[in-house]
């Protein structure tokens, strides 16, 4: 997955509009355009779309952590320089304040099931010997069951 259809896909499942997401990134202490924002919502054969960077991602994805569950006191975290499926995974769970169980059941209504144990190894650090990494058709699937919990129109109701 593209960084560019994880942002088109939580704002969907959120129902952001351009106001919010702009909101998001403010929350961030990022500024970002409206135009930018289009752009990034562009599909990819669009003569004006543009490219998410990782680090713009995390920039979003540490905005939305704030805006769910309040700034922290202090210097905002230095966003990622590079993102990978694992941390966009543990920072949505830190924004929605999701346990595992949540997690596993928002899995289960996305089209995976899986069990505890394959959810803790993907929040372990990348060192460690029972490191598993999230494929994308797993954040895919996670980001479709937010879509199912979190839009008004979903007829699923958790």
């Amino acid at each position: 997955m593209t960084n560019n259809d994880i942002i088109r896909r939580l704002r969907y499942a959120f129902e952001f509009n351009d106001e919010q997401m702009i909101e998001i990134f403010a929350m961030a202490e990022h500024k970002v355009t409206r135009a930018q924002v289009t752009d990034w919502l562009k599909k990819d054969d669009d003569a004006q779309f543009k490219e998410l960077s990782d680090k713009e991602l995390a920039i979003y994805l540490n905005g939305f952590i704030n805006s769910r569950r309040g700034k922290k006191d202090g210097p905002q975290p230095n966003p990622e320089e590079e993102l990978t499926n694992n941390i966009i995974l543990r920072k949505l769970k830190i924004a929605l304040n999701l346990i595992d169980e949540d997690i596993i059941e928002i899995l289960i209504v996305g089209g995976s099931k899986i069990s505890k144990h394959q959810l803790s190894a993907f929040f372990r650090k990348p060192k460690h010997t029972k490191y598993m990494v999230l494929q994308n058709q797993l954040l895919r699937n996670f980001i479709k069951g937010l879509q199912l919990k979190y839009r008004a129109d979903s007829p699923y109701k958790f």
